[in-house]
C-alpha cells in the first residue's frame, strides 16, 4: 500500500575519498573524488517523522564529458544538481507518495538544470540521491525492509513517466519480485590496470575470485583488440568458467569504428577467450551519436546503453536502434531502474531478448554499495560491476568507528582484513541477507559530525544564455 509523505528537511554533506590506485575509464583518470551524503527528514501521513540517508561519489567527467569542461566543473554540476533538487522537493509541502513526489519534480529539475547548462544525466543525479534517502526514511517510519516494501509498492510507483507501460505492468512486476540471496561481482579492469602476472586480471588477490569481468575499451579498435587478446590469455587460465562485458564509455567515434572492433571480435581466433564469454558491449559511442545511429548488422552482438540513459524514454528509444539492454545505476535513479526492469521483463515475456544490467561507477562501501546492491537484487541483476572495493582501500578515509558500525550491522557484507573493513566476497558473490533490515538496505547511518557540509557553488549561466 502506498504511503503519502512530505519532505521537511534536506541536508547535504561530503567527504573526500582517495583511491588506492588510479581508475582510468575513457579519457579520464580519477585518483580521488568527494563522496556526497544526503540526509532527509520526512513526515509520513498518520505515521510521524523519520530520517533517511543516501550516499554516492561525485564523479568527474562521466555525467558530463564535454571537453571544454574541467573535471572540477563537472563535479560542480553534480553539487548544483543536488542543490537545485533540494528546492523543488522542499517546495512540495503537501503529502504525496514517494514516487509521486519524484514525478512532480523531475521535469522541473531537468529544465532548471538546463538553464545552467547542466545536461539531463547530471540533472537527474540530485533527485536520484534525494529519492534514495526519502525511501530510506519512509521504510524506517513504517518498519519495513526494502524488498518487502517495494513488493508492496509503498512508494506508489506507477507508469505516469513511462507512456509505453501501464500501471498494472509496474504493480505486477513489483508484486512478483523476490530478493536474490547472492549477487556476483563483476571485476572492473581499467585501462591502466595490470593485465599479466601478480596483480593482473587472473590474480585472485586482485580479482577477489570474480567470475565476471568488465573490461574497459579506449575507442581504438586495433589497440582494444590487442589488449583484449592479452586479457583473454590470462582469463583462460582461470580454473573456473567466467563471463566478460566490454565498456567503451562513449569512446568509439561512430559506427564505422565500432564495426571494425566487432569484425575483429568475430574473425580473430586469438580473441576467442573473450568472444566466447562475451555477454554484451556497453555504451560504445557518444550519447548524442548513439541516439541517431541504428546498430544495423552489429546487432549480432548484444549492446546496452548507459551514459545515453538520461530520461525515462531512453530504453524504448535505444531498443528501436537495436540495443537489447540498459544499465541500472542508483546514481541515475532507482525508480528509472524499476521502470526499465519492468520493460525488460515485459518485452522478454513476448519472446524478445531484453535485459537490465548492473553497473557501478559511484558506489563506495557503506550506504552507496548497499542501496545499489539491494536495487539490483530486487530487479533481478544476477551479477553487477563492483569497482568501489577495488579502487578504494576498504572504507577509505571513513572514520574507523563508522566502518565498524557497518561491519557489526551487516556482517555478511563486510569483513575485517589487513586492518581495514572491506566488502566480504563469498566465492565471487555478495550476500544480501542483512539488507533486509527496516529501511533502504541499511541499519546504519553515517557519522554526520565527521563530514563537511556540501560545497555550495554559485549558479552557472548557460552558454546559450551567455551568447
Amino acid at each position: 500500500m502506498p504511503y503519502r509523505l512530505a519532505v521537511r528537511d534536506i541536508s547535504f554533506f561530503e567527504r573526500p575519498v582517495t583511491f588506492a590506485r588510479p581508475f582510468r575509464f575513457g579519457a579520464v583518470v580519477i585518483k580521488a573524488t568527494p563522496q556526497a551524503f544526503v540526509r532527509v527528514e520526512i513526515e509520513v501521513e498518520g505515521k510521524g517523522r523519520a530520517t533517511g540517508a543516501s550516499a554516492e561519489f561525485l564523479v568527474a567527467k562521466w555525467f558530463d564529458k564535454r571537453p571544454h569542461l574541467s573535471p572540477e566543473e563537472t563535479v560542480t554540476e553534480l553539487r548544483r544538481s543536488l542543490l537545485i533538487a533540494r528546492e523543488f522537493y522542499l517546495a512540495h509541502s503537501g503529502f504525496e507518495t514517494a514516487f509521486g513526489l519524484h514525478a512532480a519534480v523531475i521535469g522541473a529539475q531537468i529544465e532548471a538544470c538546463a538553464r545552467e547548462d547542466i545536461p539531463p544525466l547530471a540533472a537527474a543525479y540530485g533527485p536520484a540521491e534525494i529519492d534514495k534517502a526519502v525511501l530510506d526514511a519512509l521504510l524506517r517510519c513504517v518498519g519495513v525492509n526494502f524488498f518487502d516494501g517495494m513488493a508492496a509498492n509503498v512508494a506508489g510507483i506507477d507508469a505516469r513517466l513511462s507512456r509505453d507501460l501501464s500501471d498494472a505492468d509496474v504493480s505486477q512486476f513489483l508484486a512478483g519480485r523476490k530478493r536474490l540471496e547472492r549477487v556476483a561481482i563483476r571485476h572492473t579492469v581499467g585501462m591502466d590496470d595490470k593485465v599479466e602476472g601478480e596483480g593482473g586480471v587472473a590474480d585472485v588477490k586482485e580479482n577477489a575470485g570474480a567470475r565476471y569481468f568488465k573490461l574497459k575499451l579506449n575507442g581504438d579498435p586495433g589497440h582494444d583488440a590487442d589488449r583484449l587478446i592479452r586479457i583473454g590469455n590470462e582469463l583462460a587460465r582461470l580454473p573456473y568458467d567466467y563471463g566478460v562485458t566490454l565498456d567503451a564509455n562513449e569512446q568509439y567515434a561512430d559506427l564505422a569504428a565500432l564495426g571494425a572492433l566487432v569484425d575483429r571480435l568475430d574473425r580473430d581466433a586469438a580473441l576467442r577467450p573473450i568472444t566466447q564469454k562475451l555477454l554484451y558491449i556497453e555504451q560504445p559511442m557518444p550519447r548524442d551519436i548513439t541516439r541517431h545511429s541504428p546498430l544495423g548488422a552489429l546487432t549480432r552482438r548484444d549492446f546496452i546503453v548507459d551514459e545515453a540513459d538520461d530520461s525515462y524514454d531512453a530504453f524504448p528509444a535505444a531498443r528501436v536502434l537495436g540495443y537489447r539492454g540498459i544499465s541500472s545505476k542508483s546514481c541515475k535513479g532507482i525508480y528509472k531502474s524499476v521502470i526499465n526492469a519492468t520493460r525488460a521483463t515485459k518485452w522478454s515475456a513476448n519472446g524478445e531478448k531484453a535485459f537490465i544490467a548492473g553497473e557501478d561507477l559511484t558506489c563506495q562501501a557503506g550506504l552507496a554499495v548497499q542501496q545499489d546492491l539491494a536495487l539490483g537484487a530486487l530487479i533481478g541483476v544476477t551479477h553487477a560491476e563492483r569497482n568501489g572495493h577495488h579502487y578504494v582501500d576498504g572504507f577509505g578515509g571513513t572514520p574507523a568507528a563508522e566502518a565498524e558500525a557497518f561491519l557489526g550491522s551487516h556482517p555478511d557484507l563486510y569483513t575485517r582484513d589487513g586492518g581495514k573493513v572491506r566488502l566480504a566476497i563469498h566465492n565471487g558473490d555478495l550476500l544480501t541477507g542483512s539488507l533486509t533490515t527496516p529501511g533502504f538496505a541499511t541499519s546504519v547511518h553515517p557519522d554526520w559530525s565527521t563530514m563537511q557540509p556540501l560545497a555550495h557553488p554559485a549558479p552557472r549561466t548557460s552558454l546559450e544564455k551567455a551568447v
